[in-house]
């Protein structure tokens, strides 16, 4: 079940590659989460001492843990759970390449919580607006089929 869609990153952004990742998260956001209270408006993902880290992910706290929850940082960074091989080959793709990684989307995997990210290279502003235009053609084509 999908939680949250970056809508804006598969917009700015031509996606080279999909991965998956596990989120390490406290209870109270693993509640949160599930009920669709996160926003990946603006994240993208870094790398600290050669460890994956999600950026700007807003997750609202948690109503019923506010006691538990006093100092709490809904854009913290949150750890990526990967392989250490997976990460050695996105670190080297960032660095040879010049790409960037953003979160996709996040979504429930047999009860736990997986972000999926896209090894990502920025559109140019042409690229934006042939892409609006095809969207649009396609609509158009949509309605007019269905008058037929």
């Amino acid at each position: 079940m999908v939680l949250a869609k970056n809508k804006k990153a598969l917009f700015n952004y031509e996606i080279l590659e999909k991965l998956e990742a596990g989120i390490a998260l406290s209870g109270a956001e693993v509640k949160s989460v599930k009920l669709k209270q996160i926003s990946l408006k603006g994240s993208f993902v870094t790398f600290t001492n050669d460890e994956p880290f999600l950026v700007n992910a807003y997750i609202t706290p948690y109503k019923t843990a506010k006691k538990s929850q006093v100092s709490y940082n809904p854009e913290r960074k949150r750890k990526l759970l990967m392989h250490k091989k997976e990460i050695n080959r996105l670190r080297g793709k960032i660095e040879a390449e010049g790409l960037t990684i953003t979160p996709i989307s996040v979504y429930t995997k047999n009860n736990l919580i997986k972000v999926e990210i896209g090894l990502a290279r920025g559109k140019k502003k042409y690229e934006k607006r042939e892409t609006i235009k095809k969207r649009d053609i396609d609509r158009r084509i949509k309605e007019r089929m269905k008058r037929i």
